[in-house]
């Protein structure tokens, strides 16, 4: 991932990284408010070396001090040091457990030693870090104490005695804080960072692209409201999303097809994709454009065009495939007048079969034939074999994928099916993209508006009788 990527992933998951940083500076509050809080006292003494009359004994007793001082700084948590101020201070721990609370330190290059106690008891602790400071005194003086006896010649002197220490050490409110707030972010951005490598959804072109070499002819828009607006072209031919299926036509135009020129089988790899809404309003700016369309729905599992449409949807498709109505009886009228559509008609036991039979065959033959257009709105791939079946038969399809509903491994599956009958994509429809906020870029457009009302779009246009007297 580039910066360009964090950054946009950053944008598209701020709010969890959000929720996470405040998460982390909640617990940092709570434990900072419900922890028992921990006083330390100071106190610092001098090691010095006696006896040094002239300036070499000086230097010499000097580099000695320097040197003892670090196993000085060892000695005072030995139990030898703190036993005696177990006892001198009548405490309840033994030397091991209080060495967990007493601490010794020295300045770089100094003579000096820090003595640090802490204990719940402000007073306490004082007290243990005086006791500690006297009782290192005296084992030093007993050990650097000559084995022919004398004066030791290095003595440990209080500098400074521990005071009561008025504020808590620990916990310290304000770093806490900080370090929670920092930690909830850091694990806010690994946890966006997760989600982005574990999320397989297709979100973007770049991801089909990824996928397949096939074509992307369209990027359509997604808004709030589009569930409610399922027909954009019909109501407002001006909107972003009505633009974009103009584009998906015009670049339909480029599409280098076989002796099935002029038949558009559209399916997706799972339902709720969106490929109905496309076969619709793909077949209306068709016929927008003067070309005499015929919308065919194919998908005689859940057939959804009669109800987008508001058209009778009782005869239709497997009606004329099973001989009991004409072509002409089932095609009805809609829209301006240049678009036919067939319905499916009743739901059969025997959708497959059906399609691949030998009469889909034929009709498709005359549609073509009397038609500029056929629009072949099918199943989807990965549940059942119908859309397979029918591209086999046109030479191929177009793939609806809906941004943020399949998976990458679902699409590829998919288009797996369509090579398994011998037959390719022509192209894919990238459905569903945000027009809004991140991952939108590629799709923010502006485009021209007419200041006066738009003119009102009809539905069905009659019957064919009156369509052809229009004409006339």
């Amino acid at each position: 991932m580039e910066l360009a990527d964090y950054v946009l992933l950053l944008r598209k998951r701020w709010v969890s990284v959000v929720v996470v940083a405040a998460l982390g500076l909640a617990l940092a509050g709570a434990y900072s408010l419900l922890a028992t809080p921990s006083y330390a006292a100071r106190s610092q003494v001098y090691v010095s070396v006696q006896g040094s009359d002239t300036t070499t004994d000086l230097l010499q007793g000097s580099n000695f001090t320097v040197r003892q001082v670090k196993s000085y700084v060892e000695l005072a948590t030995s139990p030898r040091v703190l036993d005696p101020v177990v006892e001198e201070l009548g405490l309840t721990d033994d030397a091991a457990s209080l060495a967990q609370r007493v601490r010794a330190d020295s300045p770089l290059d100094t003579a000096l030693i820090d003595v640090t106690a802490t204990d719940e008891s402000p007073q306490l602790a004082a007290e243990v870090a005086n006791a500690t400071a006297a009782s290192l005194a005296t084992v030093v003086r007993e050990l650097e104490t000559p084995a022919g006896g004398g004066d030791s010649p290095v003595q440990i002197s209080t500098v400074r005695a521990a005071a009561v220490p008025d504020a808590p050490a620990s916990p310290n409110l304000r770093l806490n804080l900080v370090l929670g707030l920092l930690v909830g972010l850091a694990l806010g951005v690994a946890l966006a960072v997760l989600r982005d490598r574990l999320d397989t959804r297709v979100r973007s072109t770049a991801d089909v692209e990824a996928i397949t070499d096939a074509p992307v002819l369209g990027v359509i828009g997604y808004e709030e409201d589009a569930p409610e607006h399922p027909l954009i072209v019909q109501e407002s031919p001006l909107a972003v999303r009505a633009e974009a299926f103009r584009r998906l036509r015009t670049n339909l135009q480029f599409l280098e097809l076989g002796t099935a020129a002029r038949t558009y089988v559209m399916t997706s790899s799972l339902p709720g994709e969106g490929k109905t809404t496309t076969s619709i309003n793909l077949a209306i700016t068709l016929a927008d454009a003067g070309r005499r369309v015929v919308l065919v729905d194919a998908d005689l599992r859940r057939p959804s065009v009669a109800r987008y449409l508001g058209i009778e949807g009782s005869v239709g498709l497997t009606t004329v495939l099973i001989g009991k109505v004409g072509l002409e009886d089932a095609l009805q009228p809609w829209g301006n007048g240049n678009l036919d559509v067939v319905t499916a008609g009743q739901i059969p036991p025997n959708p497959s079969e059906l399609l691949g039979a030998e009469p889909m065959t034929r009709l498709l033959e005359r549609l073509r034939a009397e038609y500029d257009v056929v629009v072949v709105d099918t199943p989807p791939l990965l549940p059942v074999t119908d859309a397979a079946i029918l591209a086999r038969g046109v030479g191929g399809a177009i793939v609806v994928a809906g941004a943020g509903t399949v998976h990458r491994h679902q699409l590829e599956t998919a288009l797996s099916a369509l090579g398994t009958v011998g037959v390719r994509p022509l192209g894919m429809v990238v459905n569903r993209v945000p027009v809004k906020g991140p991952g939108a870029n590629a799709y923010e457009y502006g485009y021209y508006a007419y200041t006066a009302d738009e003119p009102s779009r009809g539905g069905a246009a009659g019957t064919r009788a009156d369509r052809r007297t229009a004409r006339a």
